[in-house]
C-alpha cells in the first residue's frame, strides 16, 4: 500500500489514560514504532505533545470515544494536525485486543491513508454548538416539568387541560398561583381567564371543580419553581447565544439627521436593529463583506421555515464554510437525512435513514413541519405531494433533507434564498402535467379536446 505520512501518530483515548504510538519509517522504508502511555489531566496532555513535538509528528488520528476525546483535541490541535475518526471505521480485527495494539493499529491506518476524518466545526463554532445543544435539553426538561405539572392537576380532578389549550399560559398560571394561595372556589378561579378564555367561564367552573389537598399544593409548588427556574435558565442561554450571534454584525450606519435639528420618529429605530422595526428574528442584511455568523444567520431566515432558533441551531451544527462538505449530499448523509444504502445480489435490503447529526436532524424536522403549513411555497406543495403516497413521517424527512440542501446552497453561495413557487414542478414538466389533469377529467365522464390559447 501506499505511504501517506513517514511519521505519524495513533492514540487511544480512555477515561483516565491516553495510549499513543508514534510510527515512522527510515529510510529504507522500515517501519519503526513506540509507545507510551500518558493521564489525561492537562499536565499529561502537555506532555503528549512536547512527546508528539520531539519525535515531529505532523498529523494524529483517535476514535471519538464519548467525550474524552474533546481536551485531547483542544489541546493537540494547533501544533500538530488531529484526525478525529469514527470508530466503525478503523474496527480492529478480532482478537489480540489490547490498547496498545489498538492504537498500533491506528497509526498504521493513517500512514497508508486509510482513515477519513470527521467533521470538527472551529472552536467558536464548537462553543455556540454547546450553548444550542444545552438551550434544547432546557427545553425538553421544561416539557416534562409541564407534564408532571399536568399529572398533579388530572390526579387533583382539576380538568383545566381540556378547556385550556396552554395549561401554563398566563390564565393558567395565574389559576396555579391562587390555588397554591389557598383558593378552592371553582368561580373564583374561573374569573381569573383572560382574552378568548373568558369565553369559555361556564365550561372553566364545571372543569376547576376538584379535590385539592395539601398534597397537591406542596407537589405543584415545586414545579412551578422548578419551571421558573428553568425559563431563568433558558433565558441566560438565549442571551448568550445572542451575544455570540451579533460579535461580526456589522456597525450599523449612522442616520442623517432630519432639518430643523429635531428627532424625526421614522428614525429613532433602535440600536442594533433595521430600519422598520425588524427585530432580533429579521436581522439587517449582509454587507458584502466575508460570511460570519450574522450575515449566515440573515441567509438562512429566507427559507421559509426557518426561523432564528432553527439557523442557530444549524450555524451550530454545520458551521458557516461549506467547503467541508463536498456536496449537499454529503451533507445530508452527515445528519443522516437521507435513505440508507443496503443493496446485495440486486435486492435492496432496507432504505432507512442511516444515524447521523441528532440535533441538526430534529431541528430540521421540525422546521419541515412548519414549512409544510406555508402558503403557495415549493415545500408545502412538496409536503402534500408526498405525503399522499408516503405518508406524513415520510414526507417531512424529505423536506427536511430539502431544507439542508437549500442551507448549503444558500451559505455556499452567499445569496438569500429565492421561491421557486407550489408550481414548480409542473412548470418543469407542463406536458405531463397536462396529461395528468385530461386523465383525471376523464375519470370523472368528461370528453376533453384540448386546443392550444392563441397569445393575446
Amino acid at each position: 500500500m501506499d505511504t501517506l505520512h513517514r511519521v505519524c501518530a495513533g492514540l487511544d483515548v480512555h477515561k483516565d489514560t491516553v495510549v499513543a504510538c508514534v510510527r515512522c519509517l527510515d529510510d529504507r522504508s522500515r517501519a519503526h514504532q513506540e509507545v507510551k502511555t500518558f493521564g489525561t489531566t492537562t499536565p499529561d496532555l502537555l506532555e503528549l505533545l512536547d512527546w508528539l513535538l520531539q519525535h515531529q509528528v505532523p498529523i494524529v488520528a483517535m476514535e471519538s470515544t464519548g467525550v474524552y476525546w474533546k481536551p485531547i483535541f483542544n489541546l493537540l490541535e494547533g501544533p500538530v494536525e488531529v484526525l478525529l475518526v469514527n470508530p466503525e471505521h478503523i474496527k480492529k480485527v478480532p482478537g489480540r485486543k489490547t490498547d496498545v495494539k489498538d492504537c498500533e493499529w491506528i497509526a498504521q491506518l493513517l500512514q497508508h491513508g486509510l482513515l477519513k476524518a470527521s467533521f470538527v466545526p472551529p472552536r467558536p463554532i464548537r462553543e455556540l454548538r454547546d450553548l444550542t445543544r444545552q438551550r434544547t435539553q432546557l427545553v425538553g426538561e421544561k416539557a416534562s416539568v409541564s407534564n408532571r405539572i399536568q399529572k398533579v392537576l388530572e390526579d387533583a380532578n382539576l380538568k383545566l387541560g381540556s378547556v385550556a389549550s396552554d395549561v401554563l399560559g398566563v390564565s393558567g398560571r395565574d389559576m396555579l398561583r391562587s390555588l397554591l394561595a389557598g383558593v378552592d372556589s371553582a368561580e373564583a378561579l374561573a374569573n381569573l381567564a383572560r382574552g378568548r378564555l373568558r369565553d369559555k367561564l361556564p365550561q372553566l367552573r364545571k372543569a376547576l371543580q376538584g379535590r385539592v389537598t395539601e398534597h397537591h399544593r406542596f407537589l405543584l409548588g415545586m414545579q412551578l419553581d422548578h419551571l421558573t427556574h428553568l425559563e431563568a435558565l433558558i433565558g441566560r442561554l438565549e442571551q448568550r447565544i445572542y451575544q455570540e450571534m451579533e460579535k461580526d454584525r456589522p456597525p450599523e450606519p449612522p442616520e442623517p439627521k432630519p432639518p430643523g435639528g429635531s428627532a424625526d420618529a421614522a428614525s429613532a429605530a433602535k440600536p442594533g436593529m433595521p430600519a422598520g422595526g425588524a427585530g432580533p428574528s429579521e436581522p439587517a442584511a449582509p454587507d458584502s463583506g466575508g460570511l460570519g455568523l450574522w450575515q449566515s444567520l440573515w441567509l438562512l431566515v429566507t427559507i421559509p421555515g426557518i426561523n432564528r432558533r432553527t439557523a442557530e441551531v444549524v450555524l451550530a451544527e454545520i458551521g458557516t464554510d461549506m467547503s467541508r462538505f463536498a456536496t449537499p449530499q454529503q451533507l445530508a448523509s452527515w445528519a443522516g437525512l437521507c435513505p440508507g444504502n443496503n443493496e446485495s445480489a440486486g435486492k435492496r435490503r432496507s432504505g432507512r435513514t442511516p444515524h447521523g447529526d441528532r440535533w441538526l436532524r430534529s431541528i430540521l424536522v421540525q422546521a419541515a413541519w412548519a414549512a409544510s403549513h406555508t402558503k403557495a411555497t415549493y415545500l408545502s406543495a412538496q409536503y402534500r405531494r408526498l405525503a399522499r403516497r408516503r405518508g406524513k413521517k415520510k414526507a417531512l424527512v424529505a423536506v427536511a433533507h430539502t431544507l439542508l440542501v437549500m442551507c448549503y446552497e444558500v451559505l455556499s453561495k452567499g445569496e438569500a434564498y429565492q421561491e421557486l413557487g407550489a408550481d414548480y414542478l409542473d412548470r418543469l414538466e407542463p406536458d405531463r402535467r397536462t396529461k395528468q389533469l385530461v386523465r383525471q377529467l376523464e375519470k370523472l365522464g368528461h370528453k376533453v379536446t384540448l386546443e392550444p390559447q392563441t397569445a393575446a
